[in-house]
């Protein structure tokens, strides 16, 4: 999917002429529905009181992840692009949230003006960023700052479980928040940092008034992410 994204932006950009696709590029979702994640009883407990732990999806267990935030989760479900990792969220066995990190977005203003690399280091070392593109609390709990813990929790685990899968490290998680539904409260509490808005563009680059103004959140995963993005420290 990412090698076909790039390749959409290099005819858009004229460096050449693809042929028309002998078929859809990809099969529709198909939604299944099981009991396993039907809604549940409400869970009322105090953030701090959870002993919270990061289960990571298995094929065994992928789609059932898939059918929860095709459910429950206001995008739905979508292929992550690109080196991928998805988290179960459970504690004392009753899950409580689902995770999903992927690919990084091509290129985004605020996030690169804060970083202060050039074209060149971004296309070099843009596999360093990874990006929060799902985060899914599930409706039927209820529990004041769970959201900042678990995203606290995620961002301690994220390098090593990346470096087992990938056999690298990143160094900078991104997320976009809607604007016009969220504030990113969950990411300001766990110390992301707000870095600007987009402007409403499509994965292409192209502008289309379809897509909403997000907020643009980043979190440092080193000292020296600035450096290493830019290929200053190898």
């Amino acid at each position: 999917m990412s090698c076909r994204v790039a390749m959409l932006r290099m005819e858009k950009d004229g460096h050449l002429i693809l042929p028309s696709p002998k078929t859809k590029h990809t099969k529709p979702y198909k939604r299944i529905r099981t009991l396993w994640a039907t809604e549940q009883a409400e869970i009322t407990k105090n953030a701090g009181d959870f002993k919270l732990e990061l289960e990571i999806v298995t094929s065994r267990t992928g789609a059932l992840w898939n059918e929860f935030i095709d459910r429950y989760h206001y995008l739905g479900y979508k292929t992550l692009p690109g080196a991928q990792l998805r988290y179960f969220v459970k504690a004392d066995g009753q899950l409580l949230a689902l995770l999903g990190f992927g690919a990084a977005a091509w290129t985004t203003a605020p996030r690169d003006n804060f970083i202060g690399w050039d074209r060149s280091a971004r296309k070099k070392n843009l596999h360093l960023i990874v990006n929060n593109a799902r985060f899914l609390i599930l409706p039927w709990v209820r529990s004041k700052n769970l959201g900042s813990k678990i995203l606290s929790l995620a961002s301690k685990r994220i390098c090593a479980d990346w470096q087992a899968q990938y056999n690298y490290c990143p160094v900078l998680l991104e997320t976009f928040v809607e604007k016009q539904r969220f504030q990113g409260t969950c990411y300001k509490a766990a110390n992301w940092q707000e870095v600007g808005d987009t402007r409403g563009m499509g994965k292409l680059g192209s502008k289309d008034g379809d897509v909403p103004i997000k907020s643009v959140w980043l979190y440092p995963l080193c000292r020296d992410f600035r450096a290493r993005l830019s290929g200053v420290a190898q």
